[in-house]
């Protein structure tokens, strides 16, 4: 996965060394953090594009993220499109975990389903939910899962 900051600026470094550096810039800056990971996708066409972010929150002083793009022509229901929003977030969740263990620092992993059930997305719900508790992590559907159903839809291009 390519990364960027929200400027456009790639990461020069790979994801897990960029977020490292991050964690110890900003506790060293005396910020409290908490990391938020969500991917949301949109079909347009033939292609499904899907967006992965790593919101990075400072406790009462804003934010900033990392975001990855990908795009693929492989159709989904939307339910396994949920779900492989869900396998993306947790992918790069489980890839970062031992830095916010190490660092103490606060992660959930946000997916964008709904808790309605008169919307499509719920289908996917109990699935994700358990995927992401049975990894060990925390996990919010809308409408508070924030890094997926707000900065990661505004990344899908």
């Amino acid at each position: 996965m390519l990364w960027r900051r929200f400027s456009g600026e790639p990461l020069r470094e790979p994801v897990k060394k960029a977020v490292e550096e991050t964690i110890i810039r900003e506790t060293n800056a005396g910020y409290k953090l908490k990391v938020c990971i969500g991917t949301d996708s949109q079909v347009r066409g033939e292609d499904t594009e899907f967006a992965t972010v790593i919101v990075f929150l400072r406790e009462k002083r804003g934010g900033f993220m990392f975001i990855s793009n990908d795009k693929t022509t492989q159709p989904y229901s939307i339910k396994e499109r949920m779900l492989v929003e869900v396998a993306r977030s947790i992918e790069i969740a489980y890839e970062l975990c031992d830095l916010f263990n190490k660092y103490d620092v606060d992660m959930e992993v946000h997916a964008d389903i709904n808790t309605n059930p008169q919307f499509k997305s719920n289908e996917a719900l109990r699935e994700a939910m358990g995927y992401i508790l049975g990894m060990g992590y925390a996990f919010k559907a809308k409408p508070d899962a924030f890094a997926s159903s707000c900065c990661a839809d505004k990344m899908v291009n």
